[in-house]
């Protein structure tokens, strides 16, 4: 950006000298080489202080701000992954207030986050599921040591599964990974 204006300021001073636009294009292009701005701009811009211009400063432009990937942004939209992980795309850009692309951009590149299957992910766990499975576990071995007819209750099945709820398809028990 600081090049683009020097380069502005440039040309402002070969208009002011009398020089023709060919002239300037040539010594912006010798002075900037590859970093040069297109002949097209140069002329634009040669033609601006011409007709009076005075500032070589960009006018501000309408439209969306290209800020919106700030520090304002990123730890809101962490904050909606980390509270549930299996969130959407959309439902988190709509959450923060941003667009799905730019959503999708900061959950994989800032964030450097990708949607996996959940059930291929065990240690995807939060503290406190881990310290309840914990728990449980040592619930279980208690029970089992003081009744050893404990583990004759337990029922097992074998290769039939039968649910007590609408099983989840694949994309619905997705989740966020780091």
């Amino acid at each position: 950006m600081t090049e683009r204006l020097e380069q502005r300021y440039c040309i402002k001073f070969c208009q002011k000298l009398g020089d023709s636009q060919v002239e300037t294009i040539r010594k912006i292009q010798t002075a900037f080489g590859d970093d040069a701005m297109g002949i097209t701009q140069i002329k634009e811009w040669y033609n601006w202080f011409k007709d009076g211009r005075t500032t070589a400063e960009s006018e501000p432009r309408s439209g969306r701000p290209s800020t919106c990937r700030n520090d304002q942004v990123i730890p809101k939209l962490n904050a909606v992954v980390m509270r549930d992980r299996r969130v959407t795309i959309r439902e988190t850009a709509e959450e923060v207030g941003i667009s799905t692309l730019l959503a999708h951009s900061i959950v994989n590149e800032d964030l450097a986050m990708k949607r996996v299957a959940a059930k291929f992910v065990p240690k995807l766990l939060t503290a406190e599921q881990k310290q309840l499975r914990v728990e449980v576990s040592q619930n279980m071995l208690d029970s089992t040591n003081s009744d050893p007819d404990f583990m004759n209750t337990i029922i097992t099945g074998v290769e039939s599964w039968v649910y007590g709820y609408d099983p989840e398809t694949k994309s619905q028990s997705s989740q966020w990974k780091r």
